[in-house]
C-alpha cells in the first residue's frame, strides 16, 4: 500500500491541529512538536501534516508571503459522518465557501470551508461503494 502525507504550511500548528481534529470529528490531542503535527485517523493513518511556516528551512515552506496559502491546492476529505461534519464545520467558520451540494462526479454530497490559514478544505460524503 502507498500513502500520501500531505504537508501544509501553517501559522500556528496547535491552533490548526485543533481545528482539523474538530472538523473531522477526531479525539482532541496535542501535536508532537510546536512546529509540526500529524492529523491521524482513529486507526493511526496520517490524514494531514501541519508544518509551521519557516521551520526547518524547507524551500516551499519558508513563508506564506512568498505565495498565497492554498494556491493550487484543495484538501479533499471523504468522511463517513457527513451529517455530523456539517455542523462541526459551521461551528468553526463564519460561513461555508460552498454550501452542501451533490457532486455529479462522485455522486455524493460535499461542502467547502477555508481553514485558519486560508486553505480550501472540501468535505465529501464517503459513499458505501467508495
Amino acid at each position: 500500500m502507498k500513502r500520501t502525507w500531505t504537508i501544509i504550511g501553517v501559522t500556528d500548528v496547535a491552533r490548526s491541529y485543533a481545528w482539523y481534529q474538530t472538523l473531522l470529528g477526531l479525539p482532541a490531542t496535542q501535536p508532537a512538536h510546536d512546529d509540526f503535527g500529524q492529523i491521524l485517523d482513529t486507526d493511526g493513518t496520517v490524514l494531514l501534516c501541519l508544518h509551521q511556516w519557516g521551520a526547518h528551512e524547507h524551500p516551499s515552506l519558508t513563508s506564506p508571503d512568498r505565495a498565497q496559502p492554498g494556491n493550487g491546492l484543495l484538501l479533499f476529505f471523504r468522511v463517513d459522518d457527513f451529517a455530523a461534519a456539517l455542523p462541526r464545520a459551521r461551528a468553526l467558520v463564519s460561513a461555508l465557501v460552498d454550501e452542501p451540494q451533490m457532486n455529479p462526479n462522485t455522486g455524493t454530497e460535499e461542502f467547502t470551508v477555508r481553514d485558519p490559514d486560508g486553505y480550501y478544505v472540501m468535505i465529501s460524503a464517503l459513499s458505501d461503494d467508495a
